[in-house]
C-alpha cells in the first residue's frame, strides 16, 4: 500500500503470470523523464490516467494533452463494475475507491475548454518560423520584423499585427535592406501567404490576449489536490506543427519563469506529452 510519499502505478507479476505486489513511484523521483509505450489497446492512456490521478491526490498539478478524448472522464466519479473490482484486487490496489478529480479543460480553439492564447511577441521569431515552416531567407525576414517591432515599440499581439508589420516592411524594403541586410518583397509575400493559411486553420484563435500564465496550470484545490489541466487536442492534432509548436512554447515559458530548485520531495508540475515525437520533427 502506498503512502503520502509515493503514488500507485501498477503491480509486478510472478513467473506464473499472477500479480505479486503493488508497485509505486516515489514522488521525489517524479521530476525524472518517463516514457509510456505500447501497441494500440495495451493501456497507455490508462497508465497516463493513473499517474495523473496519483499526482493530483499528492497535491501536484498536472498538464496533459487529450488527443482521443479518453482523459476527460477523470473529471467524473466512476461506478463499481465487477471486472474493475476484481482487477483492483489482483493488482493489490487498496483502498479501491471512486472519486472525481479537479480538472480544467483547455482548448486552443476555445471550443471544448478555456481558450489558450499567446501573443506573437511571446511566441518569438524562432518558434513562429518553425510553425510556418519558413525557409532560411524567410526566417531572416521574420527576425528582422521582430527587431523592427522592438526598436519602434510596436506591439505584436495577434496575426493581424504581424500582417500589418510585414506590409510595412514590404513598403520600406529598400530602406530596411540598407540597415538590416537583404529584405526582398517575395520573401515578405511568402510569409504573408503562410499567415493566411494559418488563419484558415484556426491559428488566429491562439494568438492574442489575454495570454496564458504559467500559474493558470499550476493550481491546487482547497483540499490540497493538484488541478489536472487537460488540453483538448483531437482537432489540434489535425495540425501537428501547431500542436508541437504550442508545446515547445509552453516548455520555454516554464523554463524561463520557474526557478531551478533541484530535487524536491515532490515535483511542482507534471507534464505529459502525447505524440511526443512531433516535438523533434
Amino acid at each position: 500500500m502506498v503512502d503520502e510519499t509515493s503514488i500507485f502505478i501498477g503491480a509486478s507479476r510472478k513467473p506464473d503470470d499472477s500479480y505479486q505486489r503493488a508497485e509505486e513511484l516515489l514522488l521525489r523521483y517524479g521530476n525524472r523523464h518517463g516514457l509510456v509505450t505500447g501497441a494500440t489497446g495495451t493501456g497507455k492512456t490508462v497508465s497516463l490516467q493513473i499517474l495523473a490521478e496519483g499526482f493530483s491526490n499528492a497535491g501536484v498539478p498536472v498538464f496533459c494533452a487529450d488527443i482521443k478524448g479518453d482523459l476527460s472522464g477523470i473529471s467524473m466519479m466512476g461506478e463499481a463494475k465487477d471486472f474493475l473490482v476484481k482487477r483492483a484486487g489482483e493488482v493489490k490496489l487498496d483502498p479501491y475507491q471512486f472519486q472525481e478529480f479537479p480538472v480544467i479543460f483547455w482548448d486552443l480553439f476555445g471550443e471544448q475548454g478555456h481558450p489558450i492564447r499567446a501573443t506573437i511577441s511571446e511566441m518569438g521569431p524562432l518558434l513562429l518560423s518553425r510553425l510556418m515552416n519558413l525557409t532560411e531567407a524567410q526566417e531572416g525576414v521574420m527576425n528582422i520584423a521582430f527587431r523592427i517591432a522592438d526598436e519602434e515599440g510596436l506591439l505584436l499581439l495577434d496575426l493581424k499585427d504581424l500582417q500589418a508589420l510585414l506590409a510595412n516592411i514590404a513598403e520600406r524594403a529598400d530602406e530596411l535592406s540598407a540597415r538590416y541586410g537583404n529584405v526582398t518583397k517575395p520573401s515578405v509575400g511568402a510569409i504573408q501567404r503562410t499567415l493566411l493559411v494559418l488563419e484558415q486553420q484556426g491559428a488566429a484563435n491562439f494568438f492574442g490576449e489575454p495570454a496564458l500564465r504559467i500559474a493558470d496550470i499550476m493550481r491546487t484545490t482547497r483540499d490540497g489536490r493538484g488541478a489536472i489541466s487537460v488540453l483538448a487536442a483531437d482537432k489540434l492534432m489535425m495540425n501537428p506543427r501547431l500542436y508541437a509548436t504550442f508545446l515547445l512554447w509552453l516548455m520555454s515559458e516554464l523554463f524561463e519563469e520557474l526557478p531551478e530548485v533541484g530535487d524536491l520531495d515532490q515535483p511542482k508540475l507534471v507534464f505529459f506529452f502525447d505524440e511526443a515525437h512531433l516535438l523533434f520533427e
